[in-house]
């Protein structure tokens, strides 16, 4: 009884309730009268009024609540601790406003897209400039093969397929949704022959498949710690993003869509197969030797074991 009392206490945390920690140790052992606690004695076991005002002004330890911590100390405190959320916060009230008072598009206007003013000057230099944009086409031609080559040397000669998943995950997805809405043209876009996909076929606005692509490149080399190789990556994808929006082949959203879909088709790939080897795991755990899918491999399983 004593070893079974020890071990009662070993597993009962500190930051348990006391009063249930108090009615845990408070049993008697063999040999001793029961003790019976008298009720105005109650105030550790049983909620009364008093704990809750303690547990408001905050001198008993707070439940994880955020009620329970509304007081200016305590705000002032959540802002030093996460002023990544604070801020947020605040461009949240920010863009409801805006949201709420921007004037509306009209219907017979082109798209008003922020990325197209800043590359105004850009955009009329290609245009008075075609031989230039076809040297600048190719040059992003190559650099979507050069993701395209690390990917698949990834997964064919060093064996890891993460960045490979995430862009079956990536392009899947980017089909789905631009064949779900498929958005005008740009009328000041500046096509090219040299541009991937090469031929001017046609082609998906939302969202930038290369731009997504680029970035999971990137992601992988940073896990291989290649860093170098991947700031590269980055500055690429950067200079690749100014020429997409100069020549109109892209909206600013596809291109930020696409940058944010390159974060998530990698972190979904890495839980994809986190999960697949989870599963191997438990597999091997079950039958150490023999698959569970084979029927061969599961009559020689009955046979050793008859034997």
């Amino acid at each position: 009884m004593e070893e079974i009392s020890s071990n009662v206490e070993r597993i009962i945390p500190l930051s348990l309730d006391p009063g249930l920690r108090s009615r845990h140790l408070s049993k008697p052992k063999i040999g001793e009268d029961a003790q019976v606690i008298p009720s105005d004695t109650m105030e550790g076991i049983l909620p009364s009024n008093s704990n809750e005002d303690a547990r408001l002004k905050g001198n008993y330890k707070a439940s994880p609540a955020f009620v329970n911590y509304l007081s200016i100390e305590a705000v002032a405190g959540l802002v030093r601790r996460h002023p990544a959320s604070f801020v947020f916060s605040l461009t949240l009230l920010f863009f409801m406003g805006v949201e709420y008072t921007i004037p509306m598009v009209p219907s017979d206007s082109p798209p008003l897209d922020l990325g197209f003013w800043f590359t105004e000057s850009l955009n009329a230099g290609l245009a008075a400039r075609p031989n230039l944009n076809s040297f600048l086409a190719a040059l992003n031609t190559l650099f979507v093969a050069m993701q395209s080559t690390y990917i698949f040397w990834s997964l064919l000669i060093e064996g890891r397929p993460r960045a490979t998943i995430a862009s079956l995950f990536m392009f899947t997805c980017r089909g789905i949704l631009g064949s779900s809405t498929q958005l005008p043209l740009p009328k000041e876009f500046q096509g090219s022959g040299a541009d991937f996909p090469v031929g001017n076929v046609s082609f998906f606005l939302f969202f930038s498949g290369r731009v997504a692509g680029s970035m999971i490149a990137s992601l992988d080399m940073r896990r291989m710690k290649r860093y170098k190789m991947a700031w590269s990556f980055d500055a690429l994808n950067i200079l690749q993003t100014i020429r997409l929006l100069a020549s109109r082949g892209h909206y600013t959203i596809d291109l930020a869509t696409g940058l944010g879909a390159g974060f998530l088709f990698d972190i979904l790939a890495g839980r994809y197969l986190e999960c697949k080897s989870q599963k191997r795991h438990m597999l091997a755990e079950e039958e150490p030797i023999f698959c569970r899918c084979c029927c061969n491999c599961k009559q020689t399983q009955h046979s050793i074991a008859s034997s």
